[in-house]
């Protein structure tokens, strides 16, 4: 058998998913742990309070109306140089999203109106039975492409060998 040993430098990942519970609590940690990640790719702030409001909104609207008790929602975010994918998926695939203009004293239903006005792109996808997932897409602009992540503790490799 032939081996060869070397050292190999991955790409920093550029996706994040997680499964949350269908709550406004698991809604709220969906978009904290969105946004500590972005935070991560060192995005201009414009483009993480941006991608943090959508995925406020698509995991409050999978907590309220995907919501199935024993059955969790899933945030996913993938980041190309020039994309980032938002992605929240629940297991109510009877139940797709319906943008309706909601009456001016109503205290909810104004979060699709914020999905479209915020994402470049957004959209939804069935299955496979019984999901569905709610996506948006925000471009990113060449200035504010991903870079590699910053670091804050220690590095988990070494760059040379002991003495």
């Amino acid at each position: 058998m032939n081996q060869e040993n070397s050292t190999q430098l991955h790409a920093p990942t550029r996706h994040f998913s997680v499964l949350l519970s269908p709550t406004p609590r698991g809604a709220r940690l969906a978009r904290l742990l969105a946004t500590e990640w972005l935070r991560t790719w060192d995005l201009p702030p414009g483009s993480t309070d941006t991608a943090a409001h959508l995925v406020a909104e698509l995991a409050a609207n999978a907590a309220t109306h995907g919501r199935l008790p024993g059955r969790d929602f899933r945030l996913a975010l993938h980041a190309t140089t020039d994309v980032l994918r938002i992605e929240v998926t629940d297991t109510r695939g009877d139940d797709l999203p319906r943008r309706q203009p909601p009456s001016p004293d109503a205290v909810s239903g104004r979060g699709l109106l914020l999905v479209e006005a915020l994402a470049d792109r957004w959209g939804v996808e069935l299955g496979p039975v019984p999901r569905k997932t709610v996506w948006a897409e925000l471009d990113l602009p060449p200035a504010e492409s991903l870079t590699a992540p910053k670091h804050s503790g220690p590095c988990s490799g070494a760059t040379s060998a002991l003495p």
